[in-house]
This record gives C-alpha cells, structure tokens and sequence, in this order.
C-alpha cells in the first residue's frame, strides 16, 4: 500500500478458502497461530468475495481477543492500541469485505498512513498495463518473497523472539503492538 498511489480490493473474484480473506497469523508463546474469521458456506462454488458473510457460530471474537491479549500483553504497546481493536470483536458485521475494509482503515489510521483504496467494480482477470497484480501472490501456501520482487522482510523486535526467533509474514497487529509509532519506519524499509 505504501508503494502504490492507488489499491484495487477485488471483491468480484470467487471467494477462496483458506487464504488471508479471513485469516491471520500471530506469534503466541508457542509459536504461529491462525485466527480465522468464520464464514457461512456459500450457496455456490462461484459466490463473489464481497457477498461471503461471516458465520456467528462459535465463539470467536472472544478467542481472537482472548488470543490476541495473551500473545501481545506484554509487548510494548498493547495496551496503547488494545481499545482500539475491541470494536471488531464487539459489533457483529455481516459481510467479511465489511469487516476487513474497516479493519485495514483503523489500522492504516494508526500507522499514520492514508492509501487511496477502492474495491474493484468489476473482475478484470488481467491488470491494466502499469498495474502490480497481487491478487495471487499474498496467499498463506506461496511464497511471497520469490513472487513479489519489491518487498523484503525487514526483522524487529517481536516478544517472543528469544524463544521462537524471528517469525516473518505474520499479522500487521505483531508490528504494531511490539514497534508502535515506528511501524511506519519499517515498512517502508520493507519495501
């Protein structure tokens, strides 16, 4: 986003499981772990991203919460950005889109960064010329750094690096709470 004067969300794709549509991952004491918003199963194989709606079957945003305090309590700046997060797994949002759109927005907000972001109006399956297509590359199975050029992982101080080492690619809220403020230094060394 930092290197782009324009992002394209696409919402006209088929949805795809098991990708970071409805997934993170943070550093627990063990190691990685998963949060996954649920999703209803869709009525068809071809069900666009912007319709999938997120499931209120178990207890979720307790967990993701739950986990999120337990792995970052004691990073330097949980507590700075704890209530900032609490909303999402207070309001029930409907859509997954809807949820991710204003999740990305009050994290690029505290980032202190403003990205020119719009979801997409149609399916283009090839980019424009000039445009990056990233669609494929920012998946959980592929490797991103093979297949996207201009970023680099950039280490830091991540609190349970002692124990498990540097874990790279995880969740934007790892940086935050354990950088704070110079989360915006280190990405833009990242790419």
């Amino acid at each position: 986003m930092l290197a782009a004067d324009k992002v394209w969300v696409e919402q006209h794709d088929h949805y795809m499981k098991q990708t970071y549509r409805n997934r993170c991952i943070i550093a627990g004491p063990s190691g990685r772990i998963d949060l996954t918003v649920p999703t209803v199963k869709p009525d068809s194989l071809k069900c666009e991203t912007k319709d999938i709606r997120i499931s209120d079957h178990g207890n979720w945003r307790h967990l993701h919460l739950y986990a999120l305090e337990s792995a970052y309590g004691n990073t330097p700046y949980f507590e700075y950005y704890r209530d900032d997060f609490v909303p999402f797994y207070e309001r029930r949002y409907e859509f997954l889109m809807d949820f991710n759109e204003a999740l990305q927005e009050m994290i690029c907000g505290l980032l202190d960064m403003a990205p020119c972001v719009e979801r997409t109006v149609e399916y283009l399956p090839v980019v424009p010329e000039g445009a990056l297509d990233l669609r494929e590359v920012i998946h959980p199975k592929r490797d991103y750094v093979a297949l996207d050029g201009a970023f680099r992982v950039v280490s830091y101080y991540q609190v349970f690096q002692e124990r498990l080492g540097f874990l790279p690619n995880l969740s934007i809220v790892d940086l935050l709470f354990n950088l704070g403020p110079e989360s915006l230094v280190l990405l833009k060394r990242s790419t």
